[in-house]
């Protein structure tokens, strides 16, 4: 039976850990980069559907009360990021980003955060250019 040096065996297992590293931080990379793009499609969605429900009642006061009234609600049962200022900026966004498949496509790249960016610019082409800059 062959004799392993141990010099050899701290080598080899250095190589392993350090393959098995770059495998779970990749993955890690993966699971994160997917999840922001889930957040940022849920907002997206989220705002599409609030629209879709005000635009349904065609007044605008009663928009802004529909929004108060869901922020409140949607706080206390999932936490801050649903709070009247992120909702109305969600309906923002799914307002003057209308094509979801664009939003998909952009999602893979951008987080929310970058989205709020890209809101305040008034032309939509500069938004697009922007986005994939």
């Amino acid at each position: 039976m062959e004799t392993i040096n141990a010099m050899e065996l701290i080598k080899a297992e250095g190589q392993l850990v350090e393959e098995l590293s770059l495998l779970i931080e990749r993955v890690q990379i993966q699971t994160y980069k997917h999840v922001i793009s889930s957040v940022t499609l849920l907002f997206w969605h989220l705002g599409k559907r609030i629209n879709e429900y005000i635009l349904q009642y065609a007044r605008a006061e009663y928009g802004k009360q529909i929004v108060v009234t869901l922020s409140r609600q949607l706080v206390s049962k999932y936490g801050r990021n649903f709070e009247e200022k992120n909702l109305r900026r969600m309906l923002q966004f799914a307002d003057q980003f209308k094509d979801m498949e664009i939003v998909v496509t952009l999602s893979r790249q951008l987080s929310w955060s970058h989205f709020l960016v890209l809101l305040p610019l008034r032309k939509h082409e500069a938004k697009l250019y922007y986005a994939e800059k």
